[in-house]
């Protein structure tokens, strides 16, 4: 019962795609992903461990994140704590493609740096490392239509003093469609992230992003991105330098796109929302940068979220 809306998500990207890639001639030359009627195509900003454009291709993507902490999180069983302060995140992702269809994605890694206000002390480490494939099914350059499926692996190599590096690591499994009308670009992925152990949570997301260039300088969009717990880890004893391992027992969420934190209540809140708004502009053809400023729609006192600012650079080749 708990997987029928990421299920759902998948069956209308599906279908969405299918819809944009009716058949062509046969004689019509096999189209590729740098073929004119993808050159409008622009990444998603938020959420970017996961949602990614549906298109292979070869970049890098360097990201800086500024990430603003509740004053007060709920705590498991009734009553709170003050927290504050901010989280800045230093990632550089990459994708290198192998072929038109095939690409090779480099989704997580980077410097954390956590600074509280409150009852936690300041910590700084480097983050998981997270790697896989992406596939297009469909890469229609004349409907502009594109659907691909991502598998990645997270890897617990980074400092559990930033809420990385315990359990056994953890597979995502995720599906990326995109379309192109005129001016217009709708995308959207849908996902599940499976630890290979129950110290960290089972997760579902689904993104979604609409964006209008009104010029290659200026291109505004708004994203939404819903994160469900699907089950609960059991983290208990993790992250020693947060309440000596006892914060995983005492909160009641997750943790987002960044962190799985293993939280044993976690069923008490499933649902964690966001919303961002912010755009991108084409400095040149090879090379855009990007802004976005998010927000939670949900209760952020049950989030480790109050906002969110990520400035972010691509550089296509």
């Amino acid at each position: 019962m708990i997987m029928k809306p990421t299920l759902t998500a998948f069956g209308l990207l599906g279908s969405f795609a299918l819809a944009g890639s009716v058949a062509t001639d046969i004689n019509t030359p096999a189209p590729t992903a740098s073929s004119d009627g993808f050159a409008q195509a622009r990444r998603p900003i938020s959420n970017p461990t996961l949602f990614d454009l549906a298109l292979p291709g070869t970049n890098v993507h360097p990201i800086f994140i500024y990430h603003g902490l509740p004053n007060r999180i709920n705590l498991a069983g009734g009553g709170s704590v003050d927290l504050g302060g901010d989280v800045e995140l230093y990632a550089l992702q990459f994708e290198i493609a192998l072929n038109e269809r095939l690409s090779i994605v480099a989704t997580k890694d980077g410097y954390v740096d956590m600074n509280f206000d409150n009852t936690l002390d300041d910590q700084s480490g480097f983050a998981n490392l997270g790697a896989g494939l992406k596939y297009a099914f469909i890469l229609d350059p004349v409907s502009r239509t594109a659907l691909s499926g991502t598998m990645a692996f997270e890897i617990p190599t980074g400092n559990s003093d930033v809420f990385q590096g315990e359990g056994d690591g953890s597979v995502n499994l995720i599906l990326n469609g995109l379309k192109l009308i005129n001016d217009w670009q709708f995308a959207g992925s849908a996902g599940l992230q499976i630890p290979f152990s129950d110290e960290q949570s089972t997760n579902s997301f689904i993104s979604a992003h609409a964006s209008y260039e009104f010029c290659k300088w200026f291109t505004p969009l708004v994203e939404v991105n819903w994160f469900h717990v699907l089950d609960s880890g059991d983290g208990r004893g993790n992250y020693p330098a947060y309440l000596g391992g006892a914060l995983p027992g005492a909160i009641n969420f997750e943790g987002g796109d960044l962190f799985n934190l293993g939280a044993v209540n976690a069923d008490e809140n499933r649902d964690f929302v966001t919303a961002a708004i912010g755009f991108r502009s084409r400095i040149t053809d090879s090379v855009d940068v990007g802004a976005a400023y998010e927000i939670p729609l949900t209760n952020d006192e049950e989030s480790l979220m109050e906002e969110r600012f990520t400035v972010d650079l691509i550089w296509k080749f």
